[in-house]
């Protein structure tokens, strides 16, 4: 049965994979064997990542580009394909909100829209672009696994998060789409899937869920209170999701979202 979990060897791309999640993520795939590559902008905390992935005796490169540069996208498709030979596995954990676009202390009417557009571009086109070029790899070979990053904010009304929420919505719609098509066009090979993680502290949202002194802020206090499980999720949390879409025990597996929220989605609340 272990074996189903088995993915030695297999390469796997991490957008964003020196982030809080995303690092957590990549921590995970490369203790579990796979040849993991940090994909990002940020030079040095890609480097810094992958020498924590290398210290801990993992296999890991760093890869330079913008997730919505298709040109950099390809030219980091051909790298990975010149080095390791093949493209298994990519986690779209690159995203995150833009301050200018939240809306938390009135209403929308006045929000700007290049920063409404900053939002789509950096969670849907960052999330789109990435999953062609790479899903491309992963048809020439007939198999491979995408696993995009969804929200809690992709199917509730989360205040003060318009352009994010709707950014996530849409990853949730382009996950079931691609799945579908590329299962039709490819073959069973390739899986696209998805996960909605609940509600986890992270360098984006620390300043609206913690208060100077380290308290709760009253929105963490509603996030809370409608959460059963009565805590935030901790990063290890979303490691077993990982490793069970991306390996051969989610055969069958494909055009899901799957949760990880300590039951927030399920509870109304009442």
């Amino acid at each position: 049965m272990t074996d189903l979990f088995d993915i030695r060897d297999r390469v796997a791309i991490v957008t964003g994979g020196y982030g809080v999640l995303g690092g957590s993520m990549a921590t995970t795939l490369a203790a579990a064997g796979a040849r993991v590559v940090v994909l990002g902008r940020r030079e040095a905390e890609a480097r810094a990542m992958v020498e924590r992935l290398v210290d801990a005796g993992g296999q890991a490169m760093m890869v330079l580009a913008d997730v919505v540069d298709r040109d950099a996208l390809q030219s980091a498709r051909a790298h990975v394909l010149e080095a390791w030979g093949r493209i298994d596995i990519l986690v779209n954990a690159a995203g995150g909100n833009v301050a200018r676009a939240r809306s938390d202390n009135g209403p929308p009417f006045d929000l700007p829209m290049d920063a409404f557009d900053e939002v789509l571009q950096l969670n849907l086109h960052g999330t789109v672009l990435p999953s062609l070029v790479f899903g491309e790899a992963m048809a020439w070979q007939g198999r491979g696994s995408i696993i995009n990053i969804s929200s809690m904010a992709s199917t509730q009304a989360l205040s003060g998060v318009m352009g994010y929420s709707a950014a996530k919505a849409a990853v949730e719609n382009f996950t079931k789409w691609l799945a579908v098509d590329l299962a039709r066009r490819c073959g069973e090979g390739l899986r696209v899937n998805a996960i909605s993680p609940g509600f986890f502290l992270a360098t984006q949202n620390r300043a609206v869920l913690v208060d100077a002194d380290g308290n709760w802020t009253p929105r963490a206090q509603s996030v809370l209170a409608k959460t059963p499980m009565g805590r935030f999720g901790r990063h290890e949390e979303l490691h077993g999701a990982v490793r069970f879409l991306c390996s051969d025990a989610a055969s069958f597996v494909t055009g899901t979202v799957l949760p990880v929220d300590g039951g927030f989605s399920a509870f109304t609340g009442v």
